[in-house]
C-alpha cells in the first residue's frame, strides 16, 4: 500500500499508530491490580499514655479488606475491616473493660473501618515510593479523616503463594475524643493514641 502514498503520508500514519499504541499502553497500565487482604499478615496495634507513668498497649487482629495498587500509575487504594472482638492487650481484664461500653462498646460497634482517599508518592531512586495515605476512619459510630505514615511499603513475588505480594507499615496518631471515646481523659489518661497498621496482600 505504501506504494501508492507519498512518503510524508506514511510518517503520518505511522506517527498516528505509534500515539495509539502508546495510548493504548497507558490505559491499559493504568488499572490498578487488585489484592486480597492477609488476615494474618494485617494488624492494627496501639499504644496509650497511662498516667504518664508507662505505656498501655494492645491489637486488632484478622482483619479483612482489599488493595489495589499500580506503581506505575501511582495509583493506590486500600479498604480494612477491624473486627474490635479481635482486641488483644495481654490482660483479660483490660480487654474486657475496652471492650465495653466505656471504651469500644463492641456490642453496639463490632466493626471499625478504614477507607483510603488519596495516596501520595515519591519517586525514590527511580522507583514510586509510597510515603502517604490518606483515608476516613469509622469507629465507635463516627467517621473521621486520618492520614497514615508510610514507613515502608514494598511488592515482591511469594514462592510459597506463587504470586504476587504487596505490603507495609503505617503509623498516625488520632484522638480518640473524635470518635466519642472520653472515658478517663478528665483523670489523666491522655486522648492521643498512637497507631500501627501492618498490611499484607496477595494478588488476585
Amino acid at each position: 500500500m505504501y506504494r501508492f502514498l507519498s512518503l510524508s503520508t506514511i510518517r503520518f500514519y505511522h506517527k498516528a499508530l505509534t500515539g495509539l499504541l502508546l495510548s493504548a499502553w497507558v490505559v491499559g497500565s493504568s488499572h490498578a491490580a487488585i489484592y486480597h487482604i492477609d488476615p494474618t499478615h494485617t494488624n492494627v496495634r496501639f499504644a496509650i499514655d497511662h498516667f504518664k507513668t508507662s505505656t498501655n498497649t494492645g491489637g486488632f487482629y484478622n482483619l479483612t479488606g482489599q488493595l489495589e495498587y499500580d506503581p506505575v500509575a501511582n495509583i493506590g487504594n486500600v479498604s480494612l475491616i477491624i473486627p474490635l472482638n479481635s482486641l488483644m492487650t495481654g490482660d483479660k481484664a483490660f480487654d474486657i473493660a475496652l471492650k465495653s461500653a466505656d471504651f469500644f462498646d463492641i456490642e453496639k460497634f463490632p466493626l471499625a473501618r478504614f477507607e483510603s482517599t488519596k495516596w501520595h508518592f515519591q519517586r525514590d531512586k527511580n522507583r514510586p515510593a509510597v510515603t502517604k495515605v490518606d483515608g476516613m476512619l469509622t469507629l465507635h459510630g463516627q467517621t473521621n479523616p486520618v492520614t497514615l505514615t508510610a514507613t515502608k511499603f514494598n511488592c515482591y513475588f511469594s514462592y510459597i503463594l506463587k504470586k504476587s505480594v504487596c505490603g507495609g507499615d503505617f503509623t498516625t496518631t488520632i484522638d480518640r475524643t473524635k470518635w466519642g471515646i472520653s472515658k478517663y481523659t478528665l483523670l489523666g489518661i491522655t486522648e492521643k493514641v498512637d497507631l500501627t497498621i501492618q498490611i499484607e496482600a496477595a494478588k488476585q
